[in-house]
């Protein structure tokens, strides 16, 4: 049977370093939301789980004086960091810091929150487990509406119509009644300008006796 001493027993790997170790689930890591955190954001949440010590979450620190010991240098990294990591879910904040020397609590949400007294109004009913995973990445997002792309029309919206055979007044109705010769006479009836003129001069040349 399997012991301490026997290096076949289960979950006893001699090729391990001594000590402890982070227990950061696969799930964290393989989130979308993980994917695009920053590269500062990453190794932030190394130095939060880094704390984790069985009964603490909830009071774990990413106070600049703390990590500073951690190498550390940069307060508008941090503080960026810090940002992403509470917008993607992956920590909670239990206690807010103020100045001058009142640091902020966290807590890791894939891990469950250990009870504490000093935790600030409402942080217990506002801790969700496993946040991260409820958190969608908005960089690189896609382009297209979720209901798909819109087609343009290229028939009017009311639809394609006919053109009309008659015009828009109707057909053109003939005027009855009317004369049936211009207003001036009929062109017959009226001698022409060189007929008169020859009248003329013939009766004058030759007055009547």
């Amino acid at each position: 049977m399997a012991n301490a001493r026997n290096p076949k027993k289960k979950g006893y790997d001699i090729d391990r370093d001594s000590g402890g170790f982070i227990a950061l689930p696969w799930s964290v890591l393989e989130c979308p939301a993980y994917a695009h955190l920053s590269h500062p954001a990453k190794a932030l949440l190394l130095e939060v789980a880094l704390q984790f010590k069985r009964d603490n979450n909830g009071r774990l620190l990413l106070s600049r004086a703390y990590l500073a010991k951690r190498g550390w240098k940069s307060s508008d990294t941090i503080t960026n960091a810090k940002r992403d990591l509470l917008k993607g879910g992956f920590i909670y904040e239990t206690v807010m810091g103020h100045r001058p020397n009142k640091a902020s609590w966290y807590a890791v949400t894939w891990l469950g929150l250990d009870k504490h007294p000093r935790y600030d109004y409402g942080a217990i009913a506002g801790f969700k487990r496993s946040a991260y995973r409820q958190n969608s990445p908005l960089i690189n997002t896609s382009l297209r509406p979720p209901a798909g792309a819109v087609k343009k029309l290229i028939a009017p919206p009311a639809g394609t119509e006919a053109m009309p055979n008659v015009p828009l007044d109707g057909t053109i109705k003939p005027i009855s009644g009317g004369l049936s010769v211009p207003p001036v006479g009929h062109h017959l009836d009226i001698p022409s300008i060189g007929v008169n003129v020859a009248y003329l001069d013939e009766h004058e040349s030759h007055p009547p006796s």
